[in-house]
């Protein structure tokens, strides 16, 4: 069985083939860190990383090398940072901490390489000097700027031509500018903005070059996969490719471009002015990581998500019947493996979606089969490659939003009052009770030995 994965570069599904099987290696474009990451930015993060559990299942974990950078040099930094009052540093070390802590919520894994942008500066600098060495970049009033004429198949990856990229993006014009498509490289820094010594003066790198010169110091100068977001194509991906292929001398930057589609919030494009801007930390108060999770990857990554209240519900009632099911098999060891239909979902282009479906098959087989614990494992072990079952099935019924945490006595000592007003047949108090009770965020559930009361999904 191979891997395919989608190619925006070919717009084909190819199988991966790696330079070195023994070290497969993906780089994947990471937060630029001013504020706290949105809903948006989960995607590639959830996408890119259930691909990286995939590759190590298929290749072993010793044999893959993650890279996802930090932008922590930006001209939204340098704004939020006067905004606040505060550092660039500071900001960003704060910025940095919030976005570990609401993708690790997530159950992402860490990558293998967390590089910053800052810290690779000489990087870019080098790569620079390359790039005016071969003729493929000049400086005019202290900026350095790549010369897209020079390249003869730029555009190769959005499949636009220089027209129709000029018509369709924001092309900054400047008066130092050879042509109007050409982008910096590096950028002249004043006042308040940071800045690095170079050959062209004290200045900062234009945003495409940083990812340039850090995939290439972590993963060499071509490698397998390189990630992100659909609205990186152009101009962010194309960019590195013209930089690196050319200071280079390749063909090739990266094997494979893969790209998750856009995301939608209840049919419309989120936005702060449309009041839909939606904060990871903020959906965290409300809903369990692994359900955000599996709401996530229940549509395909290269399609448009349309993220709802009812999508996350949706996930909730599968997780919560997943683990009643791998409950009842808690005391087996191992991880044993997915069902193949399982795998070839996941290896045929990511199709999360498809390996979901797998994992409900698996249910109703176990509901047919109840006593198969093998089947039980087979559930569990799909479930992991997605980053899913990572509590104890009793910690996942105890799940309390942050923002809401339970009184567990308060709700015990209610529930006495209710079961005393319902024996006195005094039941208006009885609702009355039942009422503050639910509003604390349980549902009641009466039975024979009493009431019973668990935290509402």
């Amino acid at each position: 069985m191979t891997t395919q994965l989608y190619n925006t570069l070919t717009r084909r599904k190819e199988a991966l083939q790696p330079f070195d099987p023994k070290n497969v290696r993906m780089y994947v474009c990471g937060p630029t860190v001013y504020d706290y990451a949105h809903i948006g930015n989960a995607r590639p993060i959830l996408v890119f990383d259930v691909l990286y559990r995939v590759l190590r299942h298929v290749y072993g974990e010793s044999h893959v090398t993650y890279v996802r950078n930090i932008t922590d040099v930006d001209d939204k930094i340098n704004a939020r940072s006067q905004e606040e009052n505060i550092s660039i540093r500071e900001l960003t070390e704060q910025t940095t901490a919030q976005f570990h802590e609401d993708i690790d919520a997530l159950g992402a894994l860490r990558p293998d390489v967390e590089p910053r942008a800052t810290d690779h500066i000489p990087q870019m600098i080098a790569l620079i000097e390359k790039l005016i060495a071969g003729g493929f970049a000049y400086e005019a009033e202290g900026h350095v700027l790549f010369q897209v004429a020079k390249m003869a198949d730029y555009g190769q990856l959005s499949g636009r031509s220089v027209e129709e990229m000029i018509a369709g993006a924001r092309v900054e014009v400047a008066p130092y500018k050879k042509d109007p498509m050409d982008f910096v490289l590096w950028k002249p820094s004043t006042g308040h903005e940071p800045g690095w010594e170079s050959p062209w003066g004290s200045g900062r790198p234009g945003w495409h070059i940083e990812c340039s010169a850090m995939s290439a110091e972590h993963l060499g100068e071509t490698f397998d996969i390189h990630g992100g977001g659909i609205d990186l194509v152009f101009p962010h991906h194309e960019n590195e490719i013209a930089q690196s292929r050319c200071a280079n001398d390749s063909d090739l930057m990266a094997q494979i471009w893969m790209h998750n589609g856009y995301l939608q919030v209840e049919g419309e494009k989120m936005s702060k002015s449309l009041g839909n801007f939606i904060t990871i930390n903020q959906v965290r108060q409300n809903w369990p990581g692994e359900t955000i999770r599996l709401a996530m990857l229940m549509t395909h990554y290269r399609q448009p998500i349309n993220w709802t209240e009812q999508s996350l519900k949706e996930a909730q009632r599968s997780l919560d019947q997943w683990y009643d099911l791998i409950a009842e098999n808690a005391e087996a060891t191992g991880d044993g493996q997915p069902s193949d239909g399982f795998m070839e979902a996941m290896r045929d282009d990511l199709n999360t979606p498809k390996a979901i479906a797998e994992m409900h098959q698996l249910r109703h087989e176990i509901s047919r089969q109840p006593d198969n614990g093998e089947l039980r494992q087979q559930l569990r072990s799909c479930g992991r490659l997605l980053g899913l079952f990572t509590v104890a099935p009793e910690a996942w019924k105890a799940w309390t939003p942050p923002s809401n945490e339970i009184d567990a006595d308060k709700i015990e000592e209610l529930l006495q009052q209710r079961q005393q007003a319902r024996a006195d047949k005094n039941w208006g108090e009885a609702d009355r009770l039942r009422d503050e009770i639910e509003a604390m965020g349980v549902a009641i559930k009466d039975g024979p030995d009493g009431p019973t009361w668990q935290i509402k999904r």
